[in-house]
């Protein structure tokens, strides 16, 4: 009891939590706008799981580009080739999850490699995709040492040289082995897969005829097709591509259902803040609907999309069911 005439000094226990509850919450509400406006606010790196060179590193770079523009920031591009793209998930989500360390991404990565590795050391869940970035056919391209310029005379080709004629992807376990797969499949044909680590080295060993066919990006092989140093037997969108105009598509030969586009993107941890994630997203749109980047982009044979949020998610949630289908019916597994 307290003395006559004395003033309460304290307040219940549970009175004491919940003001301080209460404190810890303004404290809370009051950082989050001000985390958000500081970001970045040390230099920001855009992990890339292909070596240099290639489309996708083109895309790193061109955004980085577009970003620091945008927000006056330092962005640096940083490739961790190796595994599909997996070794540059894991570094990422090694690293602080303050958005400073972001994950280039790629359909590949983010939608095959669930289904294809079967010790994956990180999960889609791991990450929010922030923005579809790019999206493009893949181009059926062969040597001009080919005698063939339609897919027709290809396939009679080939299957006048069965186990003797090889088809390069630019990685196992993504959409230009698995197209090639469906390829060889579809026509009856013997042909041998070779993977390499990236459309860079992919398309040069196309140039030089050690590899005589592949699926590859346009962006990498779009140039050399134009100079005649590859020739364009047909391209996987659902449409003709605007940069390859007289090139037919496999669904206008019959062939719907090897359609398809691929997409690069960029995702965070998914344990980022949601203010800096906020922050992330408003910066990427900005940047990616700025004039400077999209003529940039598709100078280089990329269509750029906008494409984020919850449409985004759907896109991956389908593709994600797609390819699961396709690695089941193939027995494919990539080796960790």
């Amino acid at each position: 009891m307290r003395p006559p005439g004395a003033q309460e000094t304290s307040m219940p226990v549970h009175r004491r939590q919940f003001a301080a509850g209460l404190t810890a919450l303004a404290a809370v509400a009051a950082f989050a706008p001000a985390f958000a406006q500081t970001w970045p606010a040390k230099p920001v790196t855009l992990v890339v799981g292909t070596p240099p060179g290639g489309s996708v590193d083109a895309y790193a770079r061109a955004l980085a580009d577009q970003l620091a523009k945008q927000t006056g920031g330092t962005f640096l591009v940083d490739n961790k080739a190796g595994a599909n793209g997996n070794i540059s998930a894991e570094h990422v989500l090694k690293s602080a999850p303050d958005g400073h360390t972001l994950w280039i991404t790629t359909q590949a990565m983010f939608t095959i490699n669930p289904s294809a590795y079967p010790a994956l050391r990180w999960k889609q869940s791991d990450f929010v995709p922030i923005a579809k970035g790019i999206e493009s056919p893949l181009v059926l391209v062969a040597h001009p040492s080919v005698p063939a310029n339609t897919v027709p005379e290809l396939v009679k080709w080939v299957q006048g040289k069965p186990g003797s004629v090889s088809y390069a992807s630019f990685s196992p376990g993504t959409p230009s082995h698995f197209l090639g797969f469906q390829f060889n499949e579809r026509f009856k044909l013997d042909m041998v897969h070779v993977p390499y680590k990236g459309s860079a080295p992919q398309i040069t060993d196309l140039l030089g005829g050690q590899v005589p066919l592949g699926f590859t990006q346009q962006q990498a092989a779009l140039q050399h097709v134009e100079s005649g140093k590859l020739k364009a037997l047909a391209v996987t969108g659902p449409q003709r591509s605007p940069f390859l105009p007289n090139v037919p598509t496999l669904a206008e030969l019959g062939h719907a259902d090897l359609s398809s586009t691929v997409w690069f993107g960029l995702a965070a941890p998914a344990a980022t803040p949601k203010p800096v994630l906020d922050a992330i997203t408003q910066a990427t749109l900005k940047a990616q609907a700025a004039p400077e980047l999209q003529k940039k982009l598709q100078a280089q044979g990329f269509d750029v999309p906008q494409e984020s949020g919850q449409a985004f998610a759907e896109t991956i949630n389908k593709e994600t069911a797609r390819w699961a289908r396709l690695v089941k019916q193939t027995g494919f597994q990539a080796a960790n």
